[in-house]
């Protein structure tokens, strides 16, 4: 007789068993708000009975609209119980762009608050539980897509990136974020995107206790260290700064001797800042992962590793890499290309996007268009991040998105959006605009606020009187960014 492989357990079966295992244990905080795993999976019941009147069915994407809160976690796992696919979104989302992705998704019901206006069904958690008081069991149930994050993309769309698991336990990699049954995840990022919403669910399906933070503020991080006795931390390097630049003397004040790993990652973190917080809290506290939201391929590198390949974003720890030079051949050690991806040979495909076409190579290798080298140990080093596309503060900003809305403006004949290096969020975002008569700056922003989310709006414009496009509309970015790094 031959042995079988174990069925893999749901989202669902896992709530379930901690539930009974420790009901009274902590399973998710945010400020005063905390659920037990007892009151988290009875609650999920009667949400998920309540999401199935609402017409939610097996495979669906449902829409979640909400800041960092309890009702968040509370959402995604009623969606897991009924096989249906969480789908978060910024719940700042200028309406244009929010009916964009709601349409995309086929959403039959969008869970958000009051203030967010769709033309579909919305509902709250409070909603939610009004419809619906039975608490029993519900049968098991596995989502075809356990994830299905947006991102602007490329072409100034909106695309959706459906992870290519499904909502099985062994997919949220816990064993990868270094996670357990005895962590303390603290989580001050954003849950409508990707980072910290798959390991914010890992640190809960290890069975730890996720804690969140409704905003990220600097000392209100390191004070929910202290009070929660945090042993896992989720940062981009500009919180980072933010936290470091912080007074000595307040640092000092909070006891953050309970971490025993900090990831960051979204952004690439500026080596004296890197280095600095290997010196306060440890090198193998410190831990990076490089990957895009595709999850193809991983790379993770400990503060330790780093101190000896200062740069690094690590080695592959998942899937494979390969560097492609300019002349499609593969580059050796130290050359640099473009940097492709696939999963592991055999492995099935990690995503599928709705929206988009990947850019690919034979044999299945993708790239997300990141420039990059390995060195002779196999480390990679990145020598851009995407030549067009703006990391502010951790957060992707594609320069067709922005300019899409600008160029709205009937006042605007043509623009170009670039980055510009920023102190605090490690670029901003500047927009070159060729007016048309009669163009005021303020009314433009003004007319931006309505389409484009905070931290996608320009921080500085220039208005020019030269064409920016040849006659076949290309813009050539790279030399008007380059242009004016120079005069700067």
């Amino acid at each position: 007789m031959t042995d079988q492989a174990p069925v893999p357990q749901s989202f669902a079966a896992r709530i379930k068993e901690l539930a009974a295992e420790k009901p009274d244990a902590p399973a998710v905080s945010c400020e005063n708000d905390s659920l037990t795993w007892g009151a988290l999976h009875r609650r999920t019941n009667r949400i998920a009975r309540a999401l199935a009147k609402l017409g939610v069915r097996h495979g669906d994407l449902v829409t979640i609209g909400l800041p960092n809160g309890v009702g968040f976690i509370e959402a995604a796992f009623a969606c897991w119980k009924l096989g249906a696919t969480p789908q978060p979104i910024s719940w700042r989302l200028p309406a244009a762009e929010l009916r964009e992705v709601v349409e995309l998704a086929a959403s039959p019901v969008v869970i958000a608050r009051a203030d967010i206006v769709v033309d579909r069904s919305r509902v709250d958690i409070d909603g939610l539980l009004a419809l619906s008081d039975d608490e029993a069991d519900l049968p098991d149930a596995v989502s075809p897509s356990w994830k299905a994050p947006t991102s602007g993309g490329s072409t100034g769309k909106p695309k959706l990136i459906l992870s290519g698991a499904p909502s099985v336990v062994a997919a949220a990699a816990g064993g990868l974020w270094r996670l357990d049954a005895d962590t303390v995840a603290l989580m001050p990022g954003p849950l409508y995107h990707n980072g910290p919403f798959g390991s914010a669910i890992a640190a809960m399906l290890a069975g730890g206790h996720l804690v969140l933070t409704p905003r990220f503020d600097a000392e209100a991080t390191l004070a929910a260290v202290a009070r929660h006795k945090a042993t896992w931390l989720y940062l981009v390097p500009t919180m980072m700064s933010r936290i470091w630049r912080l007074p000595e003397e307040t640092r000092a004040g909070y006891d953050v001797s309970s971490l025993r790993t900090v990831w960051h990652l979204a952004a690439p973190c500026p080596p004296w800042l890197k280095e600095a917080w290997i010196g306060w809290l440890g090198g193998e506290v410190i831990m990076e992962l490089y990957a895009g939201t595709e999850a193809q391929a991983i790379t993770v590198i400990s503060g330790t590793e780093w101190l000896t390949h200062r740069g690094s974003v690590g080695r592959v720890a998942a899937g494979q890499m390969k560097i492609v030079k300019a002349d499609g051949s593969e580059a050796g050690p130290d050359e640099v290309g473009e940097i492709y991806m696939k999963p592991a040979d055999g492995a099935p495909a990690t995503y599928h996007y709705r929206g988009a076409d990947a850019r690919a190579l034979t044999e299945g290798w993708e790239s997300l268009g990141d420039i990059g080298r390995f060195d002779a140990e196999g480390f990679l080093y990145l020598a851009d991040r995407r030549t067009d596309m703006i990391l502010v503060g951790g957060s992707n900003v594609y320069p067709a998105e922005v300019e899409a809305a600008i160029d709205e403006h009937p006042l605007v004949q043509s623009s170009c959006v670039i980055g510009l290096p920023d102190e605090d969020l490690g670029a901003r975002v500047h927009a070159i605009v060729q007016p048309r008569p009669g163009l005021d700056i303020g009314d433009l922003m003004r007319h931006l606020e309505g389409r484009l989310v905070s931290y996608k709006r320009p921080r500085s414009v220039e208005l020019i009187d030269q064409p920016l496009r040849d006659e076949a509309g290309k813009v050539r970015r790279s030399q008007l960014r380059e242009a004016r790094l120079a005069q700067a």
